[in-house]
């Protein structure tokens, strides 16, 4: 069966691509490089801005294909302003893709989503059922973009996955809070500034963790249909986060805190969350690496470069 990845440029659709090729499959990535900017040289690339509507007027792609639909701006925080931007590269685009999707037949569509669409819950760990209250544009505009797959998939009879993703690190991360310290640290070792109070806690699951669980729902779920959270079972707060980066670092900076008020890092910044993730756990998926133990994987795949030897090793 061939693939479609769009956004295989970037972070996550850059380590899913490398999966499929390594495993001789047939991948198409459409990517127009404004995020990402990974090639996979066994991959067909075609640079291109799914903004710009029928790719199928500019080149011929084979048809019965299973599409996974990655390709989105991933900063939560820009989307607090650059908000007609966000909106073209996620609501807009996934549009277009789901248009593809119902030209070429698509045999399924794996469609990522995010934890911010549910925005604050008291429900904690939040199931799939929980309903949705975003409290940012990305996890608004994540929604928007849920509705859109879920009306394709059941007007055009197209087999469609959504899943939603807790915070996803690890080699080769692009962004987020783990690069974002790192980064602080090189630029001045001796201070360390947290957004937020430090106290919020989220859950955090290591990329190939992540991909194994696309490969389970990829071949265990043939309804039209379906909603999964795909996270960790534990979380882990930023001060948490500080001390095993600069643990990792041998540093020993003052840590200074720029907090909005509410003890978010940013407006629209979800301070807790923890997904439910029984629901894929019935197919036969669970991470192999808690919370604290990804972010230690992560710092060190980024401070010593990303271990090769870790790489879908179950498959």
């Amino acid at each position: 069966m061939p693939y479609i990845v769009t956004g295989g440029a970037g972070y996550i659709g850059g380590h899913l691509v490398d999966y499929l090729v390594s495993k001789d499959l047939e991948v198409t990535v459409i990517d127009d490089f404004s995020s990402g900017r990974y090639v996979n040289n066994k991959a067909r690339l075609i640079k291109y801005d799914l903004r710009e509507g029928d790719i199928l007027n500019k080149v011929k792609i084979e048809k019965n294909q299973i599409i996974y639909h990655l390709a989105a701006n991933p900063d939560v925080r820009t989307s607090m302003i650059n908000i007609e931007e966000h909106f073209e590269r996620d609501v807009k685009v996934t549009l277009n893709v789901m248009e593809l999707a119902r030209k070429l037949d698509a045999e399924k569509v794996i469609f990522t989503s995010s934890s911010t669409v549910y925005g604050e819950t008291n429900t904690i760990p939040t199931p799939e059922t929980e309903e949705p209250k975003p409290i940012s544009n990305y996890g608004l505009f994540k929604l928007l973009c849920e509705n859109i797959v879920k009306y394709y998939a059941k007007q055009y009879n197209i087999k469609s996955i959504v899943t939603r993703l807790a915070n996803i690190t690890g080699g080769r991360v692009s962004h987020g809070v783990v690069i974002d310290f790192i980064k602080k640290l090189r630029e001045n070792p001796k201070t360390l500034e947290i957004l937020g109070d430090g106290r919020q806690k989220k859950s955090y699951l290591y990329i190939d963790d992540l991909i194994e669980a696309f490969v389970k729902l990829e071949n265990n779920v043939n309804e039209i249909y379906e909603v999964y959270n795909i996270g960790n079972t534990d979380w882990i707060t930023v001060n948490e986060i500080a001390k095993i980066v600069t643990n990792e670092m041998n540093l020993n900076p003052e840590i200074v805190y720029k907090d909005t008020g509410e003890g978010r890092g940013w407006p629209g910044d979800v301070r807790f969350m923890l997904l439910d993730i029984s629901k894929i756990n019935k197919i036969g998926w669970s991470p192999t690496m808690n919370s604290r133990d990804t972010i230690r994987q992560a710092v060190r795949d980024i401070l010593y470069g990303y271990g090769s030897n870790r790489r879908f090793g179950s498959h």
